[in-house]
């Protein structure tokens, strides 16, 4: 794609990178193929070329955002589907991330939607806050129909209907290996998810010690930056991935570390991505080196878990809470799984296999779903801020899921749990759940009946 930025434009950085990924485009469309919101809506405009027009023609004309462009923008769910699918390798994440924060910068937004998106940056982020959140819509739950907003709507019914307490595992602190020690690893507790599952970390936690990990919960450590990155503000998300570099490089000067390990894929795509967030500050060298260890927990395992023990046989399926096996079917004995890709996993970090393989060498019959790699529709706060888009793509992702007949659904992102879970009646647990529970450990709490 030719461009006509100016020199002086030129020496911004972010619009530096945004013209290399403009002059990647070859216009081929390939990208409307896989991009979920074209699939639902039909407009040229929501799909990744439509957009990337969009924002150029923004960019270099360097004007002011309009409404029709940021409508169009934020309707991307950021599930990079279309980098998956482009042939040229445009690098549309960074593309739409910078378009997200000039339109932050220089759009102002109805009264109602700076609100709504000043709430969300401030609550979810900080555990503490959103349990608290989390318990009000709770109780408000019954009145969501009467609201006319069906962004409200939306916040009131994600609620769980189980608020689990507070782990102390997710305290600043250091798990001893229960075996021969291998490496020293730093686990990535986040925020959202120690306040909707706290079983996941606990299962990391227990899975790693038994292969013979340290594991650390390092001081200072939070959110990765994620949520709000994806809303354009970049000085809220930079300051929460400071934190995070900061309180990990402390812990490699100390006693050292062989790897971060992140379980919510979501996470991970954005840690992975600090050195290029960072890369012309003074964080840029740390910054990088954090990306470089930062791994999720399916790479490690991989590595620690060439030949994963039998999972659990012949559990009496009717001990699953909520399972719908077709009668048709011939029980095999081993427990069905349906693995859900979540888009961060399969499509921002390249991580396709691992989760798959690993759950078939523990025993598991792992089945797929048709259209794997369409989103979800959870996409961070994206079934928040957009609930009829994500609504689609939810029941779509239903139906091919449930097609599979599983006993359970597993997936390695909190909020594509969350999503699938408000909707299915299947038990909707984390990868490394089911191992952990294959190598030992406790049952996953959603697969025992009250």
């Amino acid at each position: 794609m030719q461009t006509t930025f100016t020199d002086a434009q030129l020496a911004d950085p972010g619009t530096a990178r945004a013209n290399e990924i403009l002059r990647a485009c070859v216009h081929c469309g390939f990208c409307t193929a896989t991009c979920p919101t074209y699939q639902v809506l039909g407009d040229e405009l929501d799909s990744p070329r439509g957009r990337i027009y969009l924002i150029k023609d923004m960019l270099e004309n360097d004007r002011e955002p309009d409404a029709r462009t940021v409508k169009h923008i934020d309707r991307c769910l950021s599930c990079l589907a279309c980098m998956t699918t482009c042939p040229s390798g445009v690098h549309y994440m960074h593309l739409v991330d910078h378009a997200r924060a000039y339109i932050e910068k220089r759009y102002k937004r109805p009264f109602s939607d700076r609100a709504l998106r000043w709430l969300l940056a401030r609550i979810i982020p900080y555990p503490g806050r959103f349990r608290l959140a989390l318990l009000g819509a709770k109780v408000a739950r019954p009145l969501a129909r009467f609201l006319p907003d069906p962004r409200l709507r939306a916040m009131l019914e994600m609620a769980p209907k189980r608020i689990p307490p507070v782990s102390r595992n997710d305290d600043p602190q250091s798990f001893a290996p229960q075996t021969a020690p291998k490496m020293r690893v730093a686990l990535m507790t986040g925020c959202a998810q120690k306040a909707l599952n706290t079983d996941i970390n606990d299962a990391t936690i227990r899975l790693l010690r038994r292969l013979g990990c340290e594991v650390v919960v390092a001081k200072g450590a939070g959110c990765c930056g994620a949520l709000t990155h994806h809303m354009g503000r970049e000085a809220e998300s930079h300051a929460s991935a400071a934190a995070n570099i900061r309180a990990w490089m402390a812990e490699k000067a100390g006693k050292g570390l062989d790897a971060i390990v992140i379980n919510t894929s979501g996470c991970g795509t954005t840690v992975k991505d600090y050195g290029h967030m960072f890369r012309t500050e003074a964080l840029a060298e740390e910054a990088a080196q954090v990306s470089a260890l930062a791994c999720d927990i399916s790479e490690l395992l991989a590595k620690l878990m060439p030949e994963a023990p039998a999972a659990p046989r012949n559990q009496a399926r009717d001990e699953i809470a909520g399972i719908n096996i077709a009668p048709e079917r011939p029980t095999t004995g081993a427990i069905r799984v349906a693995y859900h890709a979540a888009c961060s996993l399969q499509h921002g970090q390249k991580i396709k296999d691992h989760p798959k393989a690993l759950l078939r060498a523990a025993g598991f019959e792992v089945v797929e779903p048709a259209d794997s790699h369409l989103c979800c529709g959870s996409a961070g706060t994206y079934n928040l801020l957009q609930p009829e888009i994500s609504g689609q793509l939810k029941a779509r992702k239903l139906r091919t899921l449930e097609a599979k007949a599983p006993d359970i659904i597993a997936a390695g992102n909190i909020g594509c749990m969350m999503q699938i879970g408000s909707g299915t009646a299947v038990p909707v647990v984390h990868t490394v759940e089911l191992l952990d529970w294959a190598t030992g450990g406790p049952k996953p709490r959603a697969l025992v009946n009250d």
